[in-house]
């Protein structure tokens, strides 16, 4: 198997290799992870980092508070044995520099999966067990692995290897986890990644955004004594055990995370509330969630006084939490799913949709409590499909696939209207002149797209009726609607410069100067080496040719000028 052998090969420890691949500066180990902490228990001090590891990674002081109070869950949780979950903080300063490896990830991840350069993701490995050697009578520590990325199964897959291997043999462990994410080669997306760890491979597909990517490569059963184990999804979570509670409402649910209403996931543990949060922030995919969430929330956050205050407009967030303070905290929010002790149930539950100002009890009873009405009529074809899978035992990760296609198709086919009117402003190619400016977008009009609709809108595609104009209208007041809008926008705009150089480059270049002066002619040459270097970064997307032809037209005119300025030119 040349991928396991290639796995091999890069995480052997050999002299030799040691000097090829020092430990300083990580830049591999940075593509993937920030930095492993390892949090304690202190008597006196509370929750307290050990270590952080590599050592030269830099944390404020804020941040290590936020990580601290994060990786423990809250004292009434009662989590005996081992614990994973996760938590998703804002970086102080707000936005560090992503390294090289990260920027080129971003350029074909989706981008619900993209680096995040203004959040850190902590994935938790936490451990309470009664040790009568310790004044307390337990041992609490926990084991965080930060990163710029949301991948929640590869990196809960990774800390299953690293936590357990650090609690039997100590700080060494970590030292030798971070040598072996050191080896490993750079995020590509729509490649299928063999990432060796503790001993073992881990071997992952990383999403593309486009349908261009890579196929994942056939491997063969392993002769290496290292085993390669597979990591089914690097991001998903299985959703349809998540809003087993609560099926009835998912599309409910699915309106109110769409238009990024503040919704609160009261919990017994951690791991069930941060898991519910990311199957909520993801049920729009392929649709980036752009307002903040946490999927694990605590009195101790900074952003504590900010999301509880009852003196201003509630934020747009989603918030896991378990303390039962916050049953009386957040009974203004207008959105509450409470999930009961039992955990998975065994079937939906059937309660009714509670209006939130009745959540004024510690004891209220699990289910969804929200003043929302919703705007569409419910798929009941759904619910049976899936209550029929419970009673014929289908297996939860079909249960899962049905519920995620069929989120999808409703994502889907809320945004393409969206995509079509978007694409109805593009100036007509035959009106983009060489001569001329590059053109610009035509104005995104509300109404406009709204008019469209009777015709062209989400019913035909998805069968659901309802009031789709007021849906879109809170949409276009969100942040979704912006993060979405200012990607399309700069695709849009990049496009169009590659048509107006496509444009240039079939043009000719001694037509449009012979007319001109020199201090014309020379700010045309400028401008078309910026737009070569700006195809040759990948910033414009040109084809070969077109790139070829640009540099023959520069030639061309540079040739024309007198010699002074072809060496200036030259030069430049």
């Amino acid at each position: 198997d040349q991928e396991i052998a290639a796995g091999l090969q890069s995480c052997s420890l050999s002299p030799e290799n040691s000097v090829i691949s020092p430990l300083l500066p990580w830049e591999n180990f940075s593509n993937w992870v920030h930095c492993i902490c390892i949090v304690a228990f202190d008597l006196e001090l509370g929750q307290a980092m050990e270590m952080t590891y590599p050592h030269q990674a830099k944390l404020t002081e804020k941040e290590k508070s936020s990580i601290c109070y994060l990786a423990f869950p809250d004292s009434n949780s009662g989590c005996m044995g081992d614990t994973q979950f996760q938590f998703r903080i804002r970086q102080c300063p707000p936005s560090r520099p992503l390294p090289p490896g990260l920027v080129a990830y971003n350029g074909g991840a989706p981008a619900p999966l993209q680096a995040d350069p203004a959040h850190f993701y902590g994935y938790v490995y936490f451990r309470q067990v009664k040790d009568p050697s310790v004044r307390r009578g337990y041992f609490q520590k926990s084991v965080v692995v930060l990163t710029r990325l949301p991948l929640l199964g590869l990196f809960s897959k990774a800390l299953s290897l690293i936590a357990p291997e650090y609690f039997n043999c100590g700080d060494p462990s970590i030292e030798a986890a971070c040598q072996s994410m050191d080896q490993w080669p750079p995020p590509v997306p729509g490649q299928t990644v063999v990432l060796p760890l503790n001993g073992v491979l881990l071997k992952a597909r990383l999403p593309v955004d486009r349908a261009t990517g890579s196929s994942p490569p056939q491997t063969s059963p392993s002769q290496f004594h290292l085993s390669a184990v597979a990591v089914p999804s690097v991001h998903e979570v299985d959703i349809f055990r998540c809003f087993l509670p609560i099926l009835p409402h998912v599309q409910l649910l699915w309106e109110l995370v769409i238009v990024t209403e503040p919704v609160v996931v009261m919990a017994q543990s951690p791991s069930v509330c941060s898991e519910m949060v990311q199957a909520l922030v993801s049920m729009i995919w392929p649709l980036r969630y752009c307002a903040d969430y946490r999927p694990f929330f605590t009195i101790h956050d900074s952003e504590f006084k900010e999301y509880t205050s009852t003196n201003q407009a509630l934020p747009s967030v989603i918030l896991g939490v378990t303390n039962p303070f916050f049953a009386k905290t957040f009974q203004h929010w207008p959105h509450i799913i409470r999930i009961g002790d039992e955990y998975p149930p065994n079937s939906p539950q059937r309660h009714k949709i509670k209006k939130a100002s009745n959540l004024r009890t510690l004891d209220s009873k699990p289910g969804l409590y929200t003043q929302y009405k919703p705007l569409l009529q419910k798929d009941k074809m759904l619910l049976k499909k899936l209550l029929k899978g419970i009673q014929t035992k289908r297996p939860s990760e079909v249960q899962s696939a049905l519920l995620k296609r069929y989120l999808l198709e409703l994502t889907q086919s809320f945004m393409i209207p969206l995509e079509r009117y978007m694409a109805s402003l593009m100036p007509l190619q035959r009106n983009i002149s060489p001569y001329k400016g590059t053109p610009s977008l035509g104005p995104f009009k509300p109404d406009d797209f709204l008019n469209t609709l009777e015709n062209a809108g989400p019913q035909l595609t998805t069968g659901i009726k309802g009031d789709w104009a007021a849906l879109y209208r809170k949409f276009f007041r969100c942040s979704n609607f912006s993060g979405w809008y200012n990607s399309r926008y700069k695709e849009a705009c990049q496009k169009l410069q590659a048509l107006h150089v496509e444009a240039i480059s079939d043009a000719d270049p001694l037509c449009w100067i012979q007319d001109k002066q020199e201090v014309e002619v020379v700010d045309l040459v400028l401008r078309l080496k910026d737009k070569l270097t700006s195809g040759e970064r990948g910033n414009l997307p040109l084809t070969p040719h077109t790139m070829d032809k640009l540099r023959d037209h520069v030639r061309t005119i540079v040739s024309k000028l007198p010699e002074d300025l072809q060496q200036v030119l030259a030069s430049s």
